[in-house]
């Protein structure tokens, strides 16, 4: 693998950071994370948290991007 390749492949991945980033700021600001399904237990000394609901949501939705990209 020469320079240029390993170059595009960081800027691919960077960019694909960049959109994970928007898109986790977006669903913030639209309640994921704060759903119904959402698994929150504190007890005293202990938090736990596991976003059930939201992480299918998300599941689902890039289901069906992936899904709508792959069969073009």
């Amino acid at each position: 693998m020469d320079l240029e390749t390993l170059g595009r492949i960081l800027l691919y991945l960077g960019g694909l950071f960049v959109l994970v980033g928007i898109l986790f700021f977006l669903g913030s600001k639209l309640g994921l994370g704060k759903l119904p399904g959402d698994i929150y237990i504190e007890r005293e000394n202990i938090s736990f948290y596991f976003p059930l609901a939201s992480a299918i949501i998300i599941s689902l939705i890039l289901t069906l991007v992936l899904n709508f990209l792959i069969r073009r």
